[in-house]
């Protein structure tokens, strides 16, 4: 049996969103360092963090003074720490962060680490929205390095953020291009998100026949108040099946040791991707 212990941790803002975003920057790292020690502690594998786990979910608001929490990735001073505790625990860690690539250019970024320091690459969110409390076009360029899948030490690793998870066809890509673990770290708030949040994921993993870990962050932020993010992060197996899942308002790690052996079990029961038809699929990419 191939087990792969793997943690979750979801978090509130440390600080308040009239500070400058380098002191949230400092506030959220130092918040998440005890449980990055946690995890490792606990021998966690592969470890992911909430969406831009440094700052605020800003995208409420149209202010360009956030443009100022973005830093260069894998240059800048986050991904490089996380290197060093990636190295230090053996651990994969994926960190989502707001990316700068250059003045002007801005995406929503998860860099994903080896559990030897190395840096593998990032996903950069490929599906942006833009209605109101969520302006995200404002502040992110949508992603354009497609769906690539990590070799890391423990296993083949995809990443997909937050709005994505609405769009199948990017889950059926990262399996296509070999995920066997998916993680989707999230801002999500109550309303009609909440009731997806216990239908998507599973769907996904079912679909694909892969586990994913789903990441929420907690509390309510100020000024903005667009609702209260209701953590409840969780692993589902490549049945659909919740393996665990974490507080709606608590900061947390959760770990779970999920049998990779079922990736493989689950996909030759059902043969999903030797039914597919992608000559039948032509309308879906025609651009309509």
């Amino acid at each position: 049996m191939a087990m792969l212990r793997a943690g979750l941790i979801q978090m509130g803002l440390k600080g308040t969103t009239d500070m400058a975003p380098e002191q949230i920057r400092q506030k959220m790292i130092e918040a998440h360092l005890p449980f990055i020690e946690a995890a490792g502690q606990q021998g966690v594998q592969v470890l992911c963090l909430q969406e831009v786990c440094t700052q605020p979910y800003f995208c409420p608001s149209q202010d360009k003074r956030w443009y100022g929490a973005a830093e260069a990735v894998p240059d800048g001073p986050t991904t490089q720490l996380m290197r060093e505790y990636a190295r230090k625990h053996a651990m994969v860690i994926v960190v989502p962060i707001y990316e700068e690539e250059m003045p002007g250019v801005y995406y929503n970024t998860a860099a994903v680490i080896d559990a030897d320091g190395t840096y593998l690459g990032k996903y950069r969110k490929n599906h942006l929205p833009q209605v109101a409390g969520f302006w995200e076009k404002f502040f992110f360029k949508p992603g354009n390095l497609g769906y690539p899948v990590f070799r890391t030490a423990y296993c083949k690793l995809g990443v997909y953020i937050c709005y994505d998870r609405h769009f199948p066809e990017g889950w059926r890509a990262l399996a296509l291009n070999g995920a066997e673990y998916v993680v989707n770290p999230s801002a999500t708030v109550a309303g009609l998100s909440q009731y997806l949040w216990s239908i998507e994921q599973p769907a996904a993993a079912v679909a694909n026949g892969y586990y994913v870990g789903a990441i929420n962050r907690v509390g309510t932020e100020a000024p903005w108040n667009i609702g209260e993010f209701y953590g409840s992060s969780y692993f589902v197996n490549p049945r659909g099946q919740t393996v665990k899942q974490a507080s709606p308002d608590q900061d947390e790690l959760i770990v779970a040791d999920l049998d990779m052996d079922m990736v493989r079990e689950v996909r030759d029961l059902w043969q999903f991707f030797r039914d597919r038809r992608p000559e039948t699929y032509e309308a879906l990419v025609d651009g309509r």
